[in-house]
């Protein structure tokens, strides 16, 4: 069997790969989670404002959401570019575009300047937002999997997703800088510029990508498609004919990291502001949980280059499993040091452990003339599953509330059966999976 490290390894130019993807992968993801901490604070009275604050903060959630719900179509839509003309040149596009749509927001009317059309173009913005980053992430992993040697593609092709919590934690950071403005200054300009800085950021991140060298693997392929007489087919169709079942547990096998993920960027902090912590409290918590989380993808991605993507996604799942509830009472104990505890515990140590080897396990289950569809749409697929996360916490905590009270964690005992099941799905699609360490690309 061909091994699949290019003959002649280029050390320099792979360590460049790796920093790029990282990078370029945190720069998208500041983007892209920046709006969450705009809508949480400032879109509701800026964009809906005729509404009340509850409903105007439930719409600007829900623009938020609509990211999620377009990331699968920029997976289909750019998954068949990085196919067809490149990984490398693709990345280049959804950057642009992220950069794009962060800077016009920056730029952008409110409703008490231009009325209705404020909220249709911020949604629109939000949507070019989703379609960007359903794009990057599965270029940004195969970028760097497929220059790495073998015996550390778990390790490069996490630099993808080590790059969502380091651009969580520079958006957090930007935005409460800007809200240390007093509130009519930071109404008035202030939100606008974390969103601006997005121009700066890219054009650093695009002058590093642009300097790296595309992949030596898609070039090989295409060079073999070139000189076939079928030339390239439609990748789309070669990943739902050739590989409908690698699509389905690659997605199924997500559905716990995405579960983790976004509960405790959004249900989390509800949890934690609802036993009575500051806003300021919470973000400082969020802050240190992602710091942590940068490393630790890394540290579970390289344990799975020595002992299996499966073993390491398995362990992830039964830490779920053990710490669902405990997680829980540390969310809602009211208490700083303990709510940090469980930050810790939900990010780095659970969700590290479901994310860091997750890009090399589904990487590694299409074959090169299609991976980046297949992994693209495989993932986005479960993100978008993984959106309607919070929907589903806050009606399983009201029926908790129902049943067992307003006081205490016991409130949240049906959210917690939901974190142990939707983990339980996944682990049966894990355990029953392939291997793929080791496995030629």
């Amino acid at each position: 069997m061909t091994r699949d490290v290019p003959a002649a390894f280029d050390g320099k130019g792979y360590r460049r790969v790796l920093i790029s993807s990282f990078i370029g992968s945190t720069v998208e993801f500041y983007d892209f989670l920046l709006y969450g901490t705009a809508a949480a604070l400032v879109f509701g009275p800026l964009f809906f404002p005729r509404l009340g604050s509850a409903a105007a903060l439930t719409i600007s959630f829900a623009t938020f959401a609509a990211g999620y719900l377009s990331r699968p179509l920029g997976a289909v839509v750019f998954g068949r570019l990085g196919d067809r003309i490149g990984r490398k040149s693709t990345l280049v596009i959804t950057m642009s575009i992220m950069g794009g749509a962060s800077t016009l927001i920056g730029v952008l009317p409110t409703a008490a300047q231009i009325g209705v059309a404020a909220p249709l173009l911020l949604l629109a913005l939000r949507i070019l937002q989703g379609i960007a980053v359903g794009g990057e992430w599965g270029g940004a992993a195969l970028m760097a999997l497929e220059h790495a040697p073998e015996k550390d593609r778990g390790f490069a092709a996490s630099a993808a997703n080590m790059g969502a919590p380091a651009g969580g934690l520079l958006g957090t950071l930007a935005f409460a800088a800007v809200a240390l403005l007093p509130a009519p200054q930071l109404m008035a300009w202030g939100w606008r510029i974390p969103f601006l800085l997005s121009a700066v950021l890219v054009g650093f991140a695009l002058y590093v990508r642009v300097r790296v060298s595309e992949s030596p693997l898609f070039v090989a392929a295409r060079e073999r498609a070139e000189k076939s007489a079928t030339g390239q087919r439609s990748p789309i169709l070669v990943v739902f004919r050739r590989y409908p079942g690698h699509v389905a547990v690659a997605t199924l096998a997500s559905l716990a990291t995405f579960l983790y993920a976004i509960f405790m960027a959004t249900f989390g902090v509800t949890i934690a502001r609802s036993a009575g912590l500051s806003a300021t409290t919470v973000l400082a918590c969020t802050a240190l949980a992602s710091f942590v989380h940068v490393f630790a993808i890394g540290f579970y991605a390289r344990l799975s280059d020595r002992v299996g993507r499966k073993r390491v996604l398995l362990t992830g799942c039964v830490l779920s499993f053990v710490f669902a509830f405990p997680l829980l009472m540390l969310l809602s104990s009211g208490r700083p040091l303990l709510v940090l505890a469980g930050y810790l515990l939900g990010s780095p140590i659970i969700q590290g452990c479901l994310l860091g080897p997750l890009a090399a396990y589904i990487s590694e289950r299409f074959a090169t003339e299609s991976r980046y569809t297949g992994a693209s749409v495989s993932y986005q697929f479960g993100s978008f599953l993984g959106s309607f996360t919070p929907m589903v916490c806050a009606l399983l905590w009201s029926a908790g509330q129902r049943s067992f009270g307003n006081a205490g964690w016991t409130q949240f005992t049906f959210v917690g059966l939901f974190l142990v099941g939707v983990t339980a799905v996944s682990a049966a699609v894990i355990a029953s999976s392939r291997e793929t360490l080791g496995s030629a690309l």
